[in-house]
């Protein structure tokens, strides 16, 4: 972004410091320690951290300017160094200051929110867009009530589309993501099981999603899956489309067909069939959401394949890697709950080319009082065309306990470690071999697939 230093005062009541109005600020920043030159910075207050004692750290990495708490002593000795901003609140600022800059661009506004897929579905709408046109989307995990606002102080003021993504812990905190942002477009990926720790259901869960309506233009869309029964309720609303394999969706996936490299499908019967470079059904539906988004913007087919078939995807999310000895490694360690589990497992499954599938599944975290059943319930999905499953961590073991107790047909190790799970690895990998690695972010599960990629 570039705007003069009066687009940043008008948040504030009063501007002191040695800087003329008609200076440019390039960026806003909230970490002290980040180089940024003729910068905002914005001292956010946290539990245990205040960000005005780091003023002086962000002054040396480039700070021409900050916001600044009233109830905060202005620091006399560093008002001929930068312009100090007074506001009630430097939290409330950020979030005032995003959406006055959101109305000054005026990008179409894509809002994604979902258990599983959103990153996956935000990195497909933007593949699909950027040939059509200028977009932006959120940058790593900066989206929440602090990361919005940033994504959105960081795009170009050529900016059209604006692709966010909206995470949430509790009710309320997608309804207040909606409501700053204001989407044209709103995409509900999924209803799964995170959040159980919190929310204690999977309906309240789908309550807390569908929140992202609450700021959605009244001409605006909203875009869901079609295929979950709690999303059903919306399906009556004309400005909803439903997504999915059931005949009941407004546009219906047909014909999927895929290896190893990818899949190919096509929607409502109609001739054009798309293909992806990615793995597992539950990746065609997010594809769909994409096009889907595309179609409503007017974007040339050639342009939905071409931004589909060229996707580059953040890391860790069903990432196929050559392994050791010709094996294929599907790296999906970024995350876990149940329901992206069993959807990691269905991919694994139908592999045809490898007679001798693995699955190495570790601990899902924040899963409430129900943890316990919940990883049992992933054993319900493994069935024999998986050969080998080896279980690591405390809560991973009662995935192995539950296919155990129902006498599974293959190979069932435990594992406290991993590296006693490298152990295990080291004796069965091939080339004719594939393997899962699936956990909680907390189990760093990328850490033992390291160990058998293949560097040559």
């Amino acid at each position: 972004m570039k705007q003069q230093l009066s687009f940043f005062s008008s948040i504030g009541e009063e501007a002191i410091g040695p800087l003329e109005k008609h200076v440019t600020i390039n960026e806003v920043f909230i970490d002290s320690r980040k180089k940024a030159k003729n910068s905002l910075f914005i001292p956010i207050i946290g539990e245990r951290f205040d960000g005005h004692e780091f003023i002086e750290d962000a002054i040396r990495n480039g700070a021409v300017a900050t916001y600044w708490q009233k109830d905060r002593l202005i620091p006399e000795h560093l008002t001929n160094k930068i312009n100090f901003i007074l506001v009630e609140d430097t939290l409330q600022a950020l979030q005032s200051l995003s959406a006055h800059y959101l109305a000054t661009v005026k990008p179409i506004v894509i809002a994604i929110t979902g258990s599983n897929g959103k990153t996956t579905t935000k990195d497909l709408v933007a593949s699909v867009l950027n040939d059509t046109y200028k977009t932006y989307k959120t940058q790593g995990n900066l989206n929440n009530h602090i990361g919005m606002p940033l994504t959105i102080l960081s795009m170009d003021e050529s900016c059209e589309v604006l692709i966010l993504e909206m995470g949430m812990n509790n009710l309320g905190e997608i309804s207040f993501l909606s409501q700053l942002a204001q989407p044209d477009y709103a995409i509900i990926t999924n209803i799964g099981d995170s959040h159980l720790e919190q929310l204690e259901s999977r309906e309240k869960i789908a309550q807390a999603k569908m929140e992202i309506r609450d700021g959605l233009e009244a001409q605006g869309k909203m875009i869901i899956d079609g295929d979950e029964p709690l999303l059903a309720s919306m399906q009556k609303d004309n400005q909803v489309i439903s997504c999915g394999y059931g005949e009941h969706c407004d546009i219906q996936i047909m014909n999927v067909q895929g290896n190893e490299d990818g899949q190919s499908f096509q929607i409502n019967s109609e001739h054009p069939s798309y293909y992806i470079k990615m793995l597992g059904k539950h990746n065609v539906k997010n594809a769909l959401y994409a096009i889907a988004i595309a179609k409503k913007l007017k974007v040339k087919e050639k342009d939905i394949k071409t931004g589909l078939e060229r996707l580059q995807l953040t890391g860790m999310r069903l990432e196929r890697m050559r392994g050791k000895k010709g094996s294929l490694l599907i790296n999906d360690a970024y995350n876990a709950s149940p329901t992206s589990m069993i959807a990691s497992l269905d991919t694994l499954s139908v592999l045809t080319e490898f007679p001798n599938k693995v699955a190495i599944l570790g601990d899902m975290y924040e899963l409430g009082a129900h943890e316990e059943a919940l990883h049992r319930k992933v054993a319900q999905a493994i069935n024999d065309n998986i050969q080998t499953v080896i279980c690591i961590g405390e809560k991973g073991q009662w995935i192995g306990e539950a296919l155990r107790d129902r006498r599974w047909n293959g190979s069932l190790y435990f594992c406290k470690t991993k590296e006693e799970a490298k152990t295990k690895i080291e004796k069965i990998i091939s080339k004719d071999t594939a393997i899962l690695f699936k956990a909680s972010r907390g189990m760093q599960l990328e850490t033992l697939l390291d160990t058998f990629v293949c560097r040559e």
